[in-house]
């Protein structure tokens, strides 16, 4: 559910002849959640709700999903706007820091991912051993695993400076996805390059080849940007509760990442 706002009154729970008080929350954007953390320890009762359906795990202030009602928000702000308004690393700078970028902090957040593109020269020749009907994503999941190996520094308390921890793992994650994608198909892979938008190397790196270079179409761009910006935060679903089980046990970044990556396959 979205951040507690309040706690708004209480409900009842009568078990046997004692009846117990459960405190209603309620959430910014109006839902409402029985809070039954303490049940256990005053009632000596579990619940039981097989796939999760109704429970909220944790409140967020990063993102508001209503499918019902055909409503996404990220930190506040409607998906159209973002979508039509901004790029996705725009949005991806304010899902990490709850404000949109300044210019300056925009070129700032760029020059970092352009800065971090490129995987180390040792872990492409990873990619010579898997077979050729590999899936990408089982690639993809492995080529982020193997990132905690060559670049230990990152383990210690990623928070610490999360502009480098989330442009490293961002920039990264787009080459080692685009030469996974290479590799399923035979061709040889694509380096990034820095004259090119973050959403324009992704392209160029999927779809340049030596025997037909590959133009990178501003529309195409537009359209690459949109849908990375809807799909920037997936809010409780299945790949965001691996990664949150995963990190809780005091997993590597990597590793959690690479847990989302399964999930999400």
């Amino acid at each position: 559910m979205t951040d507690i706002a309040k706690k708004n009154t209480h409900a009842q729970l009568t078990i046997s002849d004692k009846t117990y008080e459960l405190p209603i929350l309620k959430g910014a954007e109006g839902d409402k959640a029985i809070d039954i953390s303490n049940l256990l320890k005053e009632t000596g009762f579990t619940t039981y709700d097989v796939g999760s359906k109704n429970s909220a795990s944790c409140s967020s202030s990063i993102t508001y999903l209503n499918g019902n009602k055909g409503i996404l928000r990220y930190r506040g702000y409607d998906i159209e706007d973002l979508a039509e308004k901004c790029l996705f690393i725009e949005v991806a700078y304010l899902l990490l820091h709850n404000k949109l970028p300044n210019r300056e902090e925009l070129e700032h957040f760029r020059t970092l991912l352009e800065e971090y593109a490129l995987i180390h020269e040792d872990m492409i020749h990873f990619f010579d051993h898997f077979p050729p009907n590999a899936s990408p994503m089982s690639i993809l999941s492995v080529m982020v695993n193997t990132l905690h190996n060559y670049y230990p520094e990152m383990v210690d308390d990623p928070l610490l400076n999360i502009n480098n921890t989330a442009s490293r793992l961002i920039s990264k994650i787009r080459t080692i996805a685009a030469f996974s994608y290479k590799k399923s198909i035979g061709h040889p892979l694509v380096y990034p390059r820095n004259d090119l938008s973050y959403c324009g190397n992704f392209l160029n790196m999927m779809f340049d080849t030596p025997v037909r270079p590959y133009t990178v179409q501003p529309e195409v761009v537009a359209a690459m940007n949109k849908l990375l910006i809807l799909h920037a935060d997936h809010e409780q679903n299945c790949s965001t509760s691996a990664v949150r089980l995963v990190g809780s046990s005091g997993g590597n970044l990597y590793a959690s990442i690479s847990a989302v990556i399964n999930a999400l396959w």
